[in-house]
C-alpha cells in the first residue's frame, strides 16, 4: 500500500515538471514571437531546443488531431489539461487506496 502512494507521489511530481516545462516553453515562445528575445542569443537558442526535444514527442500525437488553426498552436493547452485531468484521476486512486 505504501509503495502504492509512493509510485503515485512520483507520478504526481513528474505531471507537475511537466506541466511547468509547458508553461516555460509556451512563455518563451511568445517572448520569441513578440520579438522580446531573439533566438540569436545561444542560450535561448539552445533553452528552446531542449526544450522542443522534451516537449515534441508528447505534442506530436495530439498535433496530428487538431485542427489547423492557422498559425495558432493549442495542443500545448489540450496536453496540461489532460494533464491535470490525468492528475486528478490518480488524486481520487489514492484516495480509494488509503480510504479503502
Amino acid at each position: 500500500m505504501y509503495l502504492v502512494g509512493a509510485l503515485l507521489s512520483v507520478i504526481d511530481l513528474l505531471i507537475n515538471i511537466l506541466v511547468a516545462i509547458f508553461i516555460v516553453q509556451m512563455v518563451l515562445s511568445l517572448l520569441v514571437a513578440f520579438n522580446v528575445i531573439n533566438t540569436y542569443n545561444e542560450f535561448v537558442r539552445r533553452l528552446m531546443y531542449a526544450l522542443d526535444r522534451v516537449t515534441e514527442p508528447l505534442l506530436r500525437p495530439i498535433r496530428r488531431f487538431m485542427p489547423d488553426l492557422g498559425g495558432l498552436d493549442f495542443s500545448p493547452m489540450v496536453l496540461i489539461l489532460g494533464l491535470v485531468i490525468l492528475q486528478r484521476v490518480l488524486a481520487g486512486l489514492a484516495m480509494q487506496i488509503y480510504a479503502g
